[in-house]
């Protein structure tokens, strides 16, 4: 498997199961249903998390269908070649995963009312969860340290390219009366509120039960112990197996990593990119 980058537009995409073809599709082709729910993420920002408190917001809190269908069969990826016939083919209401920038998404979303939440988190921890999770896998070029990722990154020479203009590029959308704009921190700090606050969006009613389901069999724990949820039903094509893709689920990890320098000027690089946005959108900062 070759570790490098498939490149389309200037934006560096894995090498498995992403082709021109499907992210032009994807574009100019896919059609978005009103009742579809759309996950939105820059990758390493808790899409999965999300995902599976999604799924067990729609069965009120049941665990049947978390613990009998791979995540990515419940929430397929569009942006990928089996994400894409997958949808085509599903009945809706549908849920879909994209890491895709605005600009490269469906153009249909602009005529849909289906929902999308997008999920942003502090770039600094995303720095260290994808250094650790592209060494486990066999989908791109392989960092050799935090440094040097780092340096990629604030290049935007990574996959999905610039978090600056990901985040740019989909907060333009805030406005939308079908977008939810949630931060992974707030998700982490107030689990429950925030999930309240996803099932208002969404037009869901749940007991307090139910409720407490939602909370509990999304936990870290509960997920990296389901193997539907945990992607270990991965195979060696995918993943090295080294280290396990749940890793630690926390915020703040980018402290045991980052030099005193290195956090002072991703800070500064950071408000420069980011000043023309309210800073109310980023709870870490």
């Amino acid at each position: 498997m070759s570790d490098d980058y498939f490149w389309y537009e200037g934006i560096a995409f894995p090498v498995v199961d992403y082709s021109a073809e499907i992210l032009r599709k994807v574009r100019e082709e896919f059609v978005l249903k009103d009742e579809d729910v759309v996950t939105v993420t820059y990758p390493k920002s808790g899409t999965h998390w999300l995902s599976e408190i999604l799924c067990l917001i729609r069965s009120k809190g049941d665990t049947k269908w978390i613990q009998s269908e791979p995540l990515w069969e419940r929430s397929p990826w569009v942006d990928t070649e089996h994400g894409f016939t997958l949808l085509n083919k599903k009945a809706g209401p549908r849920f879909l995963n994209s890491h895709l920038p605005v600009h490269l998404f469906p153009k249909s979303i602009f005529s849909s009312k289906a929902k999308v939440i997008y999920l942003i988190r502090n770039p600094k921890d995303i720095i260290v969860s994808g250094y650790f999770f592209w060494n486990s896998v066999h989908l791109a070029k392989k960092p050799k340290s935090i440094e040097q990722y780092l340096q990629w990154f604030v290049e935007g020479n990574v996959i999905y390219g610039s978090w600056f203009d990901h985040v740019h590029g989909w907060v333009s959308m805030r406005e939308r009366g079908n977008f939810l704009m949630l931060s992974y921190e707030e998700l982490k700090w107030d689990t429950e509120r925030t999930i309240e606050k996803i099932c208002q969006f969404l037009g869901k009613k749940m007991e307090p039960e139910e409720l407490n389901s939602v909370i509990k069999n999304s936990s870290f724990q509960v997920m990296k112990e389901n193997k539907m949820s945990n992607f270990s039903l991965l195979s060696d094509t995918y993943i090295v197996h080294k280290e396990p893709l749940m890793r630690k689920g926390v915020t703040g990890d980018w402290k045991n990593y980052f030099s005193v320098a290195q956090a002072e000027a991703f800070d500064k690089l950071f408000k420069e990119k980011m000043a023309d946005l309210p800073r109310e959108l980023f709870p870490w900062e």
